[in-house]
């Protein structure tokens, strides 16, 4: 299991990301300080790490700075809430290998992550199923049977959860909070809407509503 380092003193921010990438199958472990997420990057027990800009102690440019310096290699996807130009340019000089502004959608981030993973060589599954529909992560276009099937990008992005989780009940606000991101209006029926797209697009007893709860995706095919 690829391990991920998330360096950032946001407590709403960090649970949000490291929820996300437990749950698409990552290890996590989150550093809230410069010094400490320094430290633990240069241990080589993370395959990847996500380093906010805004760090107390030093900041992200510093870590990133030092951690080149000592040789690593460790691919780097920072986050700020920085989106002009010059910062940009600046976290590419220092070393980074992706830059990606606040706030941000989750899947967003995880597309970031699983690209980095395939361009270091580790492993990362080309199609997702669950019964007669598949998901494939590379192109992102979804299968049932042998039709294609046009989704929109948040679509695919709830479809992915939902395969990802067949058979299990997930929330509203999980599925909010993983696929819209964290800064979403809890208070918003999207994901409801959304459902009710995937439903018409792959099935209307394909996902199934758990009353008061959310919602699963049936394991088999329908």
């Amino acid at each position: 299991m690829a391990s991920i380092l998330i360096a950032d003193d946001e407590p709403r921010i960090s649970g949000f990301v490291e929820k996300g990438l437990r749950a698409a199958g990552f290890a996590t472990r989150v550093a809230t300080t410069g010094p400490e997420a320094l430290q633990l990057a240069l241990t080589d027990e993370f395959d990847l790490m996500v380093l906010d800009v805004g760090l107390p102690g030093f900041d992200g440019f510093h870590v990133l700075e030092q951690l080149r310096g000592s040789g690593s290699r460790l691919p780097v996807i920072m986050l700020t809430a920085r989106v002009e130009l010059h910062d940009t340019i600046a976290g590419f000089e220092h070393g980074a290998d992706d830059y990606l502004g606040k706030p941000f959608f989750f899947d967003e981030l995880l597309a970031r992550v699983r690209a980095r993973m395939r361009v270091d060589g580790a492993a990362a599954p080309a199609d997702l199923t669950c019964g007669d529909l598949r998901l494939d992560i590379r192109t992102r276009r979804a299968h049932v049977g042998e039709q294609a099937i046009e989704l929109s990008a948040r679509e695919f992005a709830l479809a992915e959860e939902l395969v990802r989780h067949a058979g299990q009940v997930l929330s509203r606000e999980q599925l909010l909070s993983r696929v819209w991101g964290y800064d979403f209006d809890p208070g918003s029926n999207i994901v409801d809407v959304y459902v009710g797209y995937l439903r018409q697009k792959l099935g209307s007893s394909r996902i199934e509503t758990v009353r008061g709860v959310g919602y699963r995706l049936a394991a088999g095919p329908t």
